[in-house]
């Protein structure tokens, strides 16, 4: 336990250490799982599936069985988003591989001020991650993960790796845990003159679980503080979830600290082993709205 918390704080403070600016690679802030992202994407404390992949690995720890999500974020400004998740048990640890294709397509070149671009181009990006979390004493739980990282710009292409790093803990309250997360550490290969740095994102905090009218309404209310290493952006963010019966989900969330987007809702079906979510994110200044679709199936 000692080691693992010696790692984690030790990846902390060497990103700390990296010199500020703005950082790239932006698609490794979009939300995944309509669920999380109706909910302020506040899932590093709230996730608990297969979708913990991508927010903090530690949620995998004590999952059975197998499950797949796939995500459909149709986003603002042309930006289109498609995600797999994959989970699944090998030696009786949960293992998981996520794989991300974000393209934002037909960006105009301009060399000068003229009625028709000269010339169109898509950006094109992807992950794929590997991704485990265990219990190293039996209410805190480690998590990791290991990300392929590729940019096309123009024509241009980088490659790099991240990693991700959290840590769960189950309070003695029943229904409240909380966690810390480190994500996106790690670096880019030059693309044209120079490397693009990550968005390396350290979150922490609550989730409170409980169940009301005989058990008949699930709530889950969430809170994560976030900040964005590289740069001085903080933000905190707000979820909460009413599930009525384990049929029918409401959702919503609050966002701080962005100056084109706040609110978030939506809304989840379950039916057996099978979910279906949708979440919309609303935007300020014309950049429009965003639409998230996901499916999950546990077998």
């Amino acid at each position: 336990m000692r080691k693992i918390l010696l790692i984690f704080i030790i990846s902390i403070s060497s990103v700390l250490a990296q010199s500020a600016g703005n950082s790239g690679m932006a698609f490794l802030k979009l939300g995944f799982s309509a669920r999380n992202i109706s909910m302020g994407d506040v899932s590093s404390v709230s996730s608990g599936d297969v979708s913990s992949l991508f927010y903090n690995p530690a949620g995998l720890a004590g999952l059975k069985g197998n499950e797949v999500m796939l995500m459909h974020n149709s986003w603002i400004q042309g930006t289109n988003s498609n995600v797999l998740g994959v989970q699944t048990t090998v030696w009786s640890l949960p293992l998981a591989f996520g794989f991300n294709v974000t393209s934002v397509n037909d960006i105009q070149v301009r060399t000068r001020a003229t009625a028709q671009p000269d010339a169109t181009f898509d950006a094109n990006f992807f992950f794929g991650s590997m991704s485990t979390g265990f219990y190293v004493y039996d209410n805190v739980a480690f998590g990791a993960t290991i990300k392929y990282l590729y940019e096309g710009l123009y024509s241009e292409e980088a490659t790099g790796w991240g990693f991700d790093f959290g840590l769960n803990y189950k309070s003695p309250i029943d229904g409240l845990s909380a966690v810390a997360v480190l994500k996106n550490a790690g670096s880019m290969n030059i693309l044209k003159n120079e490397s693009t740095k990550l968005p390396t994102d350290f979150r922490i905090g609550p989730a409170y679980k409980f169940n009301v009218l005989n058990d008949k309404f699930g709530i889950t209310a969430a809170a994560e503080f976030q900040k964005y290493l590289p740069a001085n952006d903080n933000h905190f963010d707000f979820g909460l979830e009413i599930l009525y019966d384990n049929l029918i989900a409401l959702r919503g969330g609050y966002q701080s600290g962005y100056e084109s987007k706040s609110f978030t809702g939506g809304f989840g079906l379950i039916w057996g082993n099978f979910g279906l979510d949708y979440a919309f994110q609303p935007f300020i200044d014309g950049l429009g709205d965003a639409s998230i679709f996901s499916i999950k199936f546990k077998f």
